[in-house]
């Protein structure tokens, strides 16, 4: 692995975990279903059941990581702590006291017999991170998680997109990209996907 890959990788994590609302450790009591003190999709509970899987099986990532649209490195780490890589993903929780009502719940129905349910910010909450949560289920059980993310203030500007995907209960891939800048300094933009191995 070359010193620029490496350089990447340890950037790429740094811009995924930074800039976000602080999240607190993962509640091994949590379900994937929906949360109990809830109306809205349990991300928490979801990916705390990956990262038990994940923990467990030990499996390692492959990644691709590009920033300020340069080339992009491929990078595989054969050991990855869980809790952490995933953490980003944490931020995408809705299910808080401060938003309860701040999300309108649409369904749609898909071809094969999927259902995408869509949690849309509403108006005058203007300090949740999440702007949009699409939760793509079969049968039940979630194959796709995809969530917009911004933070706008007077020193700060960030939005990413965020997606996780998931085969018979277990994580597969999940990417990350966006934007972010500081009041005087360029823009950064930044992409990373990872692949389950």
């Amino acid at each position: 692995m070359s010193c620029r890959s490496l350089y990447l990788l340890a950037a790429s994590l740094l811009l995924l975990s930074s800039c976000g609302e602080g999240t607190t450790a993962p509640d091994p009591a949590a379900s994937g279903a929906p949360h109990p003190s809830g109306p809205y999709f349990d991300v928490r509970g979801l990916l705390d059941a990956q990262v038990r899987q994940l923990a467990a099986r030990q499996p390692g990532v492959e990644k691709q990581v590009s920033l300020r649209n340069g080339a992009t490195e491929t990078v595989r780490v054969p050991q990855v702590k869980w809790a952490d890589e995933l953490q980003i993903f944490y931020q995408v929780d809705i299910n808080k006291a401060a938003l309860r009502g701040a999300y309108a719940v649409d369904s749609a129905s898909l071809p094969g017999g999927a259902v995408r349910r869509t949690y849309r910010l509403l108006p005058g909450y203007n300090n949740a991170p999440v702007l949009r949560l699409d939760v793509t289920s079969t049968a039940g059980q979630p194959q796709q998680i995809q969530a917009v993310l911004r933070q706008d203030n007077a020193l700060f500007f960030g939005q990413k997109n965020l997606s996780l995907s998931l085969q018979g209960g277990h994580l597969q891939q999940y990417s990350a990209r966006g934007v972010q800048k500081l009041v005087l300094f360029d823009s950064l933009r930044y992409r990373s996907q990872a692949r389950v191995l």
